[in-house]
């Protein structure tokens, strides 16, 4: 009884979220069709799509409902197809009536499913969690509590700036001139009266405190040139440091508004990004071979909003959203903030507490230093240098582990 009872919800929540999807309404699918039909009869009367992809997902939900003591060897298989993309069908980002169906019938499974048993599929997990928090599955249906990895960020020293390198370094060269002045002055001090010594042979050391007025002159002009060549390096070591710095990048959390093809070229998509109080800003992304812009709508990103404004392809873009991708390059997303981060909301990194500049400088390349330093780590964990990106709500992600973020 208590299965036929969690086949009867489950069909239930699929049936009105493949309702909500399509823009139909819920209430046209009466509980009688709910109860009588059979996984696929009630998904077929609600779709009509007779897809070959898409009905080999259904009787995947039909094999996987029916299947007592099987749904382990199916939760490695869906585990592995999901291991390389995001949803079960295409290679964007937007959920299918696939992963309606799917889902519906995996998650009545799962909530029996201890923590530990449910670790082996890091995958399925990950992915349910998406689909969860982007499709409505109406008020009846419980949600997957995911245990996401929990990381200790690393103790890093705050990174000293220029300003704080220049003084440093002045208070390092004021105290060794005034050490010297000390020890001129206690060697200039008289002997006591009546007090004589006997000759003695002239040693390099006296020979070298013999010197002329002029040869004096000479080697202290010497040691002020070095002390301003030692103070030049410094404060190169603090520019090189600084242009290496995360900190001079403004990244923030988005809400693509809107998003529509490139007017003049192909592989691009202009998108309009909400960064919160009125703060609206239009920028292009080469993501048009792996999202589509319905993919994009609506979706929270991460963005630098301090690069310098300019046109790709004649189209106005500022700002630049962050995408993890493969080695090869074969898969490419967005950065997900995770869930409860404030839209505008500037991402930090433990360690790293400067100022951002207010324009990145394109002549210095700052971004083609940093970027190598930026990936995603075993957990999909978004990292500068090891050190996570950093929300109010937690560390964004991307479900590509160890791959490039630019």
């Amino acid at each position: 009884m208590a299965a036929a009872a969690d086949l009867t919800g489950t069909k239930r929540v699929m049936a009105y979220a493949l309702c909500k999807h399509l823009n139909v309404d819920p209430s046209t699918v009466s509980n009688t069709n709910i109860e009588e039909s059979d996984i696929a009869s009630l998904f077929s009367h609600i779709v009509k799509s007779s897809q070959d992809e898409v009905m080999k997902w259904v009787k995947f939900s039909s094999d996987f409902a029916g299947s007592n003591g099987k749904q382990h060897a199916l939760l490695d298989n869906l585990n592995q197809d999901l291991s390389q993309k995001s949803v079960l069908l295409g290679d964007g980002l937007k959920p299918s009536v696939a992963d309606i169906v799917v889902f519906a019938t995996v998650q009545a499974f799962v909530t029996h499913v201890s923590d530990s048993e449910l670790q082996k599929f890091p995958h399925v997990l990950r992915w349910m969690d998406y689909i969860q928090n982007i499709v409505d599955f109406g008020t009846t249906s419980q949600k997957i509590n995911v245990a996401k990895s929990v990381f200790a960020p690393p103790s890093h020293p705050k990174k000293a700036d220029k300003g704080d390198t220049e003084s440093s370094s002045k208070k390092a060269v004021s105290g060794q001139k005034i050490a010297d002045k000390s020890n001129g002055s206690a060697d200039s001090k008289k002997k006591p009266a009546g007090e004589t010594k006997a000759p003695e042979k002239e040693t390099p050391t006296t020979a070298r405190d013999n010197k002329t007025s002029g040869e004096k002159k000479k080697d202290k002009s010497a040691g002020k040139t070095a002390e301003k060549a030692s103070e030049k390096a410094l404060e190169k070591t603090a520019d090189k440091d600084s242009e290496c710095n995360i900190s001079i990048l403004n990244i923030q959390v988005g809400l693509i508004r809107k998003a529509w093809k490139h007017p003049s070229a192909d592989s691009l998509l202009v998108e309009e990004i909400d960064l919160g109080d009125g703060n609206v800003r239009q920028v292009v992304s080469g993501l048009a071979k792996y999202c589509s812009p319905d993919d994009l709508t609506n979706r929270h990103v991460v963005l630098i909003t301090n690069v310098k404004p300019g046109k790709l392809r004649d189209v106005m873009s500022a700002g630049l959203v962050l995408c993890a991708s493969t080695e090869d390059h074969t898969a490419v997303e967005p950065l997900i903030p995770p869930e409860g981060a404030k839209i505008g909301e500037r991402i930090s990194f433990d360690g790293f507490d400067g100022k951002p500049e207010d324009v990145l400088n394109p002549k210095k390349k700052q971004l083609d230093k940093i970027t190598p330093h930026l990936r995603t780590d075993e957990n999909g964990i978004a990292t500068f240098k090891g050190i996570p990106f950093t929300t109010s709500a937690g560390p964004c992600r991307s479900s590509i582990r160890n791959g490039n973020v630019k």
